[in-house]
């Protein structure tokens, strides 16, 4: 997505250890317009694929997601990186390492809220190693739910998570993708 290409090379920055920073409008202060554009192609992609659900995780994610839950009509589940005392019952969980924090998280997600009537959307801001996105699956799996794919607002393509999740089977359609980084910038697939 050209929009969203360009708004990384003029407003995103490479820091060290592969970290791209572009907390200035996706993932801390937030362009809901940029992000509405990327939620309808996340719709063009998968459109006819009867997406019922959109699926991530807290909470980077959850604008675009949310967003992309408002342009296909239906709801957002995330799943929340630790239980709190308001969320009661029976819930689905999985073991999911993050690149960027450099620790391991059990994501959960109620039953109430995911079962096998569900046709679901991942929908997440970044793919790195595919951590996130296993995890995400495993909860999908356990739920009986059928993923229909991944929407990826940047994907960093030389860390090869996506490849990996493409040749399990995986869907996935990342709106940028980032072929290297260096402290000398970055260059786009």
């Amino acid at each position: 997505m050209k929009e969203l290409e360009e708004r990384i090379l003029r407003d995103g920055r490479v820091l060290p250890g592969g970290i791209l920073k572009v907390d200035g409008f996706l993932n801390h202060q937030i362009d809901p317009a940029l992000l509405y554009e990327m939620a309808l192609e996340l719709r063009r992609l998968y459109d006819g694929e009867g997406v019922n659900k959109i699926l991530t995780i807290e909470a980077s994610g959850i604008a675009i997601a949310a967003l992309t839950g408002y342009v296909f009509g239906c709801p957002l589940v995330f799943a929340k990186k630790s239980k709190t005392r308001n969320l009661a019952g029976d819930l689905y969980a999985a073991e999911v390492p993050s690149f960027t924090h450099g620790n391991v998280s059990t994501v959960v997600v109620s039953k109430a809220y995911l079962g096998p009537q569900d046709r679901v959307l991942i929908v997440d801001d970044f793919l790195a190693t595919g951590a996130a996105l296993v995890g995400l699956r495993s909860l999908c799996e356990q739920a009986g739910a059928a993923v229909v794919g991944a929407g990826i607002a940047i994907e960093k393509v030389f860390q090869g998570g996506g490849e990996k999740l493409r040749a399990e089977g995986l869907r996935v359609e990342s709106l940028a993708r980032i072929a290297e980084m260096s402290d000398d910038g970055l260059r786009f697939c």
